[in-house]
């Protein structure tokens, strides 16, 4: 997986015939535009998502921002850096999904591999997930059944005007007898 991904991070080189998806762009290397200026090396989609992702947080903690009136042009700058941010994840998305595919038509036992896996994990979450459930509904039921008994204690009781002071004196101890 690690050599799929080349030419992805600084000191790689692109590989020698990378398969093209129609209607995709080039991932390998960012934009000219989007280059750092002075860096006098090309960037990669890491650093400038990197640098996208920073440029949003300074775009919002910049003291112009902070002291500036005019809401219209903050808006306007953050909007744009977020813009740059989610084109650049994009762009890293569609890099991801080309080496997937290359995956898928060079070793497709490998993605059917990764699909059994992903479906056992998924099973076993559920499974848990069925086991939490029935333990809640277990508890549950305990309590109901323990509120239905309580209930039933009073009925059982007689009634009457004086049925709590029979009750309660069938409670006491027996008298003691003086010798």
């Amino acid at each position: 997986m690690a050599s799929s991904m080349s030419g992805m991070f600084p000191g790689q080189q692109p590989p020698a015939h990378p398969a093209p998806v129609p209607g995709a762009a080039a991932p390998l290397s960012a934009p000219s535009s989007s280059r750092a200026p002075g860096s006098g090396g090309s960037t990669t989609l890491v650093d400038d998502l990197e640098a996208s992702f920073e440029a949003c947080f300074a775009s919002l903690v910049s003291q112009d921002y902070v002291n500036g009136t005019d809401q219209e042009e903050i808006r306007t700058g953050v909007d744009q850096c977020i813009q740059k941010f989610l084109d650049v994840a994009r762009q890293i998305e569609c890099f991801f999904l080309q080496k997937r595919l290359q995956l898928s038509v060079q070793k497709p036992e490998q993605v059917e591999k990764e699909d059994i896996s992903e479906l056992r994990n998924e099973l076993q979450r559920k499974e848990m997930l069925i086991q939490k459930h029935l333990t809640k509904i277990h508890h549950w039921q305990q309590v109901l059944e323990d509120i239905n008994v309580q209930h039933k204690k009073p009925t059982e009781l007689p009634q009457g005007p004086l049925a709590f002071l029979e009750q309660a004196s069938a409670n006491l101890p027996a008298p003691i007898k003086p010798n």
